[in-house]
């Protein structure tokens, strides 16, 4: 019996302590599939493996997705608590973007499932963007050190929707979200950027928030090809913007491994997926065989990466070092 009680508080423990930010594992995920739903007939790879890692994301959403309702309504004032968190509010928009990911994979395989996912990303992107942009306007618990990388969480999901968004509505609302999308970015590109270079340095569970520098660039690469029909001039550049912020983040890779594990981890995986996606959709743009051996080089890495991230999250779980209490 008194194991029973210690067993259940245990497990309460651990639904008052689940994160918003795990949802960051599910789109990790969600990018890994994607990138080989799109390598798949680029590189001509023998395995195809993006419907089994759909159907493995896809789970590991639904169990994180029901593990967090089950923490709104167990303990609603903690689910509160982070939303009002300077650091933590950011993290709530990774549901739309995990949606709006998942209705881009759905583009090959049930356009009515598809066009599902996408509505209700947008909406969530849309009303997620509205509130955070608010809050960053109306709310005085903002300060110069809450500041990083994962404020373009909030952006990132505006620069997603046109990706799938031309094949289920109007390209006016694709380019209404890809504007707003640029527009921030570039604001907050250049506060963040003051911020690390003027102020004191990130914590540490916060330092793989770096990663996120060059996802921007790079999903907006992939959109404005989408929304011009192929190439521009300007979405080459911004491709490129993305890959010399992947050098930078990566020359400082010794920064990187002192880090103790966190689910922060995760940040490495998103970013990465959005080098390879971009890559690959640049290799096959030009054809020329520099960019097919840095998609595969890439694309191996980003495998590698994941891997680590889920061997770390179980290992961390089974340790009970996840889903703890924080501040």
């Amino acid at each position: 019996m008194e194991h029973g009680k210690t067993a259940t508080g245990a497990v309460d423990g651990r639904i008052r302590g689940f994160p918003i930010s795990f949802f960051a594992v599910a789109l990790g995920l969600m990018g890994l599939t994607l990138a080989w739903q799109k390598a798949e007939p680029i590189l001509g790879l023998p395995v195809r493996a993006s419907l089994p890692l759909l159907y493995a994301s896809t789970a590991v959403f639904a169990a994180i997705f029901i593990a967090y309702i089950a923490k709104i309504a167990r303990y609603p004032d903690e689910a509160k608590k982070e939303f009002r968190h300077p650091v933590k509010l950011n993290f709530f928009p990774l549901l739309a973007k995990i949606l709006l990911i998942m209705s881009i994979i759905f583009l090959a395989i049930d356009m009515g499932t598809s066009s599902a996912l996408w509505w209700a990303g947008v909406i969530l992107q849309l009303a997620f963007t509205l509130i955070i942009i608010s809050a960053w306007f109306q709310q005085d618990i903002f300060e110069v050190h809450h500041m990083s990388p994962a404020w373009f969480i909030p952006i990132v999901g505006c620069i997603i929707v046109p990706i799938a968004g031309l094949s289920h509505f109007s390209p006016e609302l694709s380019w209404f979200f890809f504007s707003i999308g640029v527009f921030w970015w570039l604001m907050l590109a250049t506060i963040v950027v003051n911020r690390i270079i003027f102020h004191r340095p990130m914590p540490e569970k916060l330092l793989p928030t770096m990663f996120i520098l060059f996802a921007p660039p790079l999903i907006g690469y992939i959109s404005l090809n989408k929304l011009m029909g192929g190439p521009t001039p300007f979405g080459n550049m911004l491709y490129y913007i993305g890959l010399f912020l992947f050098m930078l983040v990566a020359y400082q890779y010794k920064s990187f491994t002192r880090i103790k594990f966190y689910l922060s981890w995760w940040a490495y995986s998103f970013p990465l997926a959005a080098l390879s996606i971009a890559t690959l959709l640049m290799f096959h743009e030009s054809g020329q065989a520099f960019f097919g051996w840095l998609s595969w080089g890439i694309f191996a890495l980003l495998n590698l990466v994941v891997l680590l991230l889920v061997w770390k999250t179980a290992s961390g779980i089974m340790r009970g070092e996840i889903c703890v209490e924080e501040e």
